[in-house]
């Protein structure tokens, strides 16, 4: 596949624009993606199209020879006519053939490159962006339309292009008829295809507006047939309640769908007879003047013929234009989605005092984060200094923002007030990928990879991820050697469910691939662990943070954990609410404080005797 180049200047709001300008640089952007995943393809399919516009003209005329020769009782002249029209009936099936396949290809080409393209604005987006419901219907519709949109909007264009061809050519020879008949077939074509047009866009606004019910749909299909909700669907009975639900919502998209459907149909079918009758009237007129011996019987076939060829031309490029628009408002959704900012605007930042150049550690600034669209704050007022190379744990009461602080100092989340720093520099300011290879995370919803064991360990380092003797190094230090001796096929087996031969793991077991992964990134100077040990026991769990505070020596640790016994092992706790930082010191001086620490700790305790 070619590598994409960049995509041209667009209009002003190219996904959303109505302008010619806007549609037309759609359509063109639609033929770019074609070429370019294929050039020969691409070509090939031209060839064949053109040749289907201009070998049916030939073999009318041929045809009009035909008869003349018959008439004129001209043998040798009728059976030449009649060879010629053989070769021109079997390149037009060649040709026909021809483009099919073209296309067939094109088809499959193309939507592996579109999803690529896709795929790679994916990874330029911010979390933020996944969880943002209008950016993600946007990218649904995307995704959805993806792998045939594109596709028939370049067949639309290219096909537009070959009636256009055809049609010039009938209207030339028709005009030595009547123009005036010309005329009257044109105009005939005109309702139903601006019908076809009206349709068009109804049928587009449905699905638009149907963006949320269709990823309802897909979510409830994932929660009813996967194994990572199969175990609690089948625990609690929620199969029949969920296909209700399923079930309600699918009929109800099937009748708006329906209903609109046989409204289309009745409306262009209708619309349609028009062009019908003024055929059938133009072709009595032909059959007089053939009568009456004002023209020919070879000249009455062609004309037929013409008029016939001519009014399904012009159909087809008034239908193909009702069908372009309808696609050319999907590619909009591509086109937008690609166009779309990912990268949050700079902001200026209030004045601060410089730090000093000698500054080392993680330092938040009165750090706020509010979540698109809500009218509270998940954390404000954060003023918090982490030295480098102290351990640090995180406790406060479910929903305090533990996991917004992690996501904030991980980059995941920009403030929305304040500022967070390390070593004394905007996390703004930083490239991604630098702030990334300092910062090894594990995250309490870590992702279980359907992949090898192998994989699962090294994707923690990308760059590092054929690195035998790093992995390796990793499994010891996230303490998943015995997880990956009991595997049968050791390093190389297949996780999960999904595919031939899959093992799946413990709860426990998980965390500890997932802490091996963690592990991988051993240049990074800060490792973040985000309930990593909720399937551990206690003891593990205790086992687990010690061997990450000792390999981590130097580092700076941060631990977010509900579980005391492993809290109180870090050299600094900090009590978190929303509000701010509620207290913050060791063990034994938070105890001495009598405040919230102490009570959950001691509400904890009391839950061990």
């Amino acid at each position: 596949m070619s590598p994409a180049a960049p995509m041209e200047r667009p209009p002003a709001n190219p996904g959303s624009s109505t302008s010619l300008r806007a549609r037309l640089w759609r359509g063109g952007q639609a033929l770019r993606m074609a070429w370019q995943s294929s050039p020969l393809t691409a070509g090939l399919w031209i060839f064949f199209l053109a040749a289907n516009a201009v070998l049916p003209l030939a073999l009318a005329w041929v045809g009009k020879a035909i008869v003349d020769a018959v008439v004129a009782q001209n043998t040798r002249a009728a059976l030449s006519w009649v060879a010629i029209e053989l070769a021109l009936s079997i390149l037009i099936g060649a040709s026909q053939r021809g483009a099919s396949v073209a296309r067939s290809l094109m088809a499959t080409r193309l939507g592996l490159a579109v999803n690529i393209t896709i795929l790679k604005k994916t990874l330029t987006l911010q979390l933020q962006h996944f969880q943002d419901p209008q950016f993600y219907d946007q990218l649904t519709r995307a995704r959805r339309e993806a792998s045939h949109r594109p596709l028939a909007l370049t067949g639309e264009v290219l096909g537009l292009l070959s009636a256009l061809v055809t049609l010039l050519g009938i209207v030339v020879m028709l005009l030595r008829f009547s123009w005036i008949s010309v005329g009257v077939l044109l105009l005939a074509a005109f309702p139903a295809a601006l019908a076809e047009l009206r349709f068009s866009r109804v049928t587009y606004e449905l699905r638009k507006r149907r963006s949320a019910d269709s990823r309802r749909l897909n979510y409830l299909e994932y929660v009813l047939a996967s194994d990572e909700h199969a175990k609690e669907v089948m625990a609690h009975g929620l199969g029949p309640t969920l296909l209700s639900r399923y079930e309600e919502i699918g009929e109800r998209m099937w009748h708006e769908e329906r209903g609109l459907a046989i409204r289309r149909m009745l409306w262009v079918t209708l619309l349609a007879q028009l062009g019908t009758l003024s055929f059938y009237g133009c072709y009595l007129y032909i059959a007089y003047l053939a009568v009456t011996g004002r023209i020919s019987l070879g000249d009455m076939t062609l004309y037929v013929l013409m008029f016939r060829q001519g009014q399904q031309s012009f159909q087809t490029i008034l239908l193909g234009i009702g069908a372009l628009y309808e696609h050319d408002l999907y590619m909009s959704n591509l086109l937008s989605f690609l166009s779309q900012p990912t990268e949050s605007a700079p902001r200026l930042l209030p004045a601060k005092r410089d730090p000093s150049p000698d500054e080392r550690g993680i330092r938040f600034e009165d750090v706020g984060f509010q979540y698109p669209g809500q009218s509270g704050f998940a954390l404000r007022h954060i003023n918090l200094t982490i030295p480098a190379g102290q351990s640090l744990a995180l406790v406060g009461h479910n929903g305090a923002g533990k996991t917004t602080f992690i996501k904030l100092l991980t980059g995941l989340y920009e403030p929305s007030e304040g500022r967070v720093l390390l070593d004394g520099r905007d996390l703004r300011t930083l490239e991604k990928d630098e702030l990334r290879r300092r910062i090894s995370v594990i995250f309490q919803d870590f992702n279980q990879y359907q992949l090898p064991a192998r994989d699962n360990v090294a994707y923690g380092d990308p760059p590092h991820a054929k690195d035998d003797a790093r992995v390796a190094q990793a499994i010891e230090r996230g303490g998943a050697s015995d997880v990956i001796a009991s595997l049968p096929e050791g390093i190389s087996t297949q996780l999960g469910r999904w595919f031939d031969n899959g093992v799946d793991l413990s709860g426990g077991q998980w965390q500890r691939i997932a802490l091996s992964r963690a592990m991988m990134r051993s240049d990074a100077d800060i490792v973040v662990l985000d309930e990593p040990t909720a399937a551990l026991d206690v003891d593990a769990e205790a086992e687990v943070f010690e061997r990450v505070r000792v390999l981590a020596q130097g580092r700076t640790v941060i631990l977010i954990s509900h579980r005391f016994p492993t809290v109180r092992m870090a050299d600094r706790i900090v009590v978190l609410e929303k509000s701010g930082v509620l207290e913050q010191g060791s063990h034994a001086e938070l105890l001495e404080k009598e405040g919230l620490y102490a009570a959950m700790f001691r509400k904890q305790a009391k839950g061990y005797e």
